[in-house]
């Protein structure tokens, strides 16, 4: 069906809203919905902690009769499969009158795949899909590289000097970034499942790896730290960056070595930099040997996705370039 003017301004607000229930809706994806009816919001909702209530089922029941007639904007193709946790998003959909579905994105799940669209049109709904649908994509990031590739979405966040330095000759490193940077950083640990370090990190640092923000306190990620040895107690060993399982985001954030093994494994999809103005000279590399041979190589990996200043640092966010 054909799209209408505001069929991407609509979808654009339920991308946001479906930003909210990342990391906590794993392992389910964090859908996004908004249930517009006479050009009027009467409802929204995001998938919640631990996959239910879907988004569609939590939009649905604040919508109650308004819902017959609106138009749904859903950032993932509704459930076409039921659970014991509850019923399929098509039939509610269905069954809740809704006369119109706008999706983003094409569900990859076997499961859905084009079913959920099928059903939807079977019962005489109006769908238009592929309305922003990289933009769906990039907000479920984590859960969709878990399900199409099968590992997490990783991050490395580096906090280096202007020269490339991650801390002084004698291994001290803190603060090399200000204050609002560090709690953005605090933010991002906020937004991922777990968080990783290498053991020079945990071993010079001794880092808590905790979220320290007013009322995220309880988002901190799973500890793991990367070695081929045990971790302490609290803490989970891997071996190397494909040994990472189970988590669907994964920020790494300690050491060089860390950062190196992750990308000379091609394993990082995100890299945050926070570069601080100041300079050190003959300090610790941000990196070691990431296995490039060819300076060639080296370009149109990384492209620049955002950029901003906190405080006296600079954000640089530069995102993976993969052609599939």
């Amino acid at each position: 069906m054909r799209q209408a003017p505001a069929d991407a301004d609509w979808m654009a607000v339920a991308i946001a809203l479906s930003r909210r229930g990342r990391p906590a809706s794993a392992p389910n994806p964090n859908v996004g919905c908004l249930i517009v009816n006479n050009g009027l919001v009467v409802a929204r909702g995001w998938t919640q902690p631990g996959g239910r209530p879907h988004a569609e089922a939590m939009a649905l029941t604040a919508a109650g009769g308004a819902a017959h007639g609106a138009t749904a904007y859903v950032t993932l193709e509704p459930c076409a499969h039921a659970s014991p946790r509850g019923p399929a998003c098509s039939d509610a959909l269905i069954a809740a009158g809704i006369a119109r579905v706008v999706i983003a994105a094409q569900d990859p799940d076997p499961r859905t795949d084009g079913k959920g669209i099928a059903r939807l049109q079977a019962a005489g709904i109006e769908v238009v899909f592929n309305v922003l649908p990289a933009e769906a994509r990039a907000a479920m990031a984590p859960w969709w590289t878990r399900q199409v590739e099968g590992r997490p979405f990783v991050t490395l966040k580096l906090a280096t000097s202007l020269d490339g330095r991650i801390a002084m000759a004698d291994g001290s490193s803190r603060w090399i970034s200000g204050a609002r940077a560090r709690a953005h950083g605090h933010l991002e640990r906020a937004q991922h499942q777990a968080i990783l370090v290498g053991r020079g990190t945990l071993e010079a640092d001794a880092p808590k790896l905790d979220v320290r923000l007013d009322g995220l306190e309880e988002r901190s990620p799973k500890k793991l730290l990367l070695t081929s040895g045990k971790a302490p107690e609290g803490w989970a060993a891997v071996a190397s960056p494909e040994a990472v399982a189970d988590v669907d985001s994964l920020l790494v954030e300690g050491g060089a070595g860390a950062a190196s093994a992750f990308l000379a494994a091609d394993r990082v999809d995100r890299l945050l930099l926070y570069r601080a103005p100041i300079l050190i000279g003959g300090g610790r590399p941000a990196l070691g040997d990431i296995g490039l041979t060819d300076l060639g190589d080296a370009h149109g990996r990384w492209r620049l996705g955002d950029s901003r200043m906190l405080g006296s640092d600079r954000l640089d966010v530069y995102e993976r370039i993969r052609i599939i």
